[in-house]
């Protein structure tokens, strides 16, 4: 019987080693970077965004209209309304609030409320760095880093092409991104676009 041995490079290593883990229902876990995979799971990270101190409100009441209206979220994330008092509204959803504010008024005051909130403007988003006029900006449903830039008169010759910084209005640190479309901003956004490495 003849023995034969097979020098096995780096690369080929891992390839035999990915093919085994395929043939036995083994998931493989992306390494990090910027692949398609790895930036739809970044931009799931981001989260769904939540009311915070600077929003306006649209609350309705359905068959309640002396309930009913625009209010703003004061800078400690709370919201003062007719017969519910104060309530807390930073750090929630809109549909936590909705669940909120139904509960407060069931009782006493009404026997099934119907509560929808609406966000009638949104905290402006920030834009700094490598940007022909970083400043303040408006949000707008749908924003991403690449609109953000736009919005910004664009990026410099400086700028990274490949890399994004955005600071969540809930954060305090700067979290790298890719710099795709698919990332999105969300209202009190600091988003700061970085040199590139030459």
């Amino acid at each position: 019987m003849c023995r034969v041995k097979v020098l096995m490079t780096r690369q080929s290593f891992f390839l035999l080693l990915a093919m085994a883990l395929i043939l036995t229902g083994c998931d493989i876990v992306p390494l990090p970077g910027p692949s398609v995979g790895n930036e739809a799971r970044l931009a799931n990270l981001a989260g769904t965004p939540r009311l915070q101190p600077g929003d306006k409100i649209k609350i309705t009441v359905f068959g309640e209209d002396k309930l009913s209206g625009e209010y703003d979220i004061d800078p400690g994330g709370f919201v003062s309304l007719p017969l519910a008092g104060t309530i807390q509204a930073g750090g929630l959803t809109k549909s936590e609030l909705e669940l909120s504010l139904a509960k407060k008024f069931r009782g006493e005051y009404l026997r099934d409320p119907k509560v929808t909130v609406d966000i009638a403007t949104f905290r402006p988003f920030y834009v700094l760095g490598e940007v022909e006029k970083p400043g303040e900006y408006p949000y707008k449903s749908g924003l991403n880093v690449v609109s953000a830039i736009a919005v910004a008169g664009g990026s410099t010759y400086r700028a990274s092409q490949s890399r994004i910084l955005i600071q969540r209005a809930s954060g305090r640190d700067f979290q790298e991104y890719p710099l795709t479309p698919t990332i999105p901003i969300h209202p009190g956004d600091l988003v700061r676009v970085p040199e590139r490495y030459f």
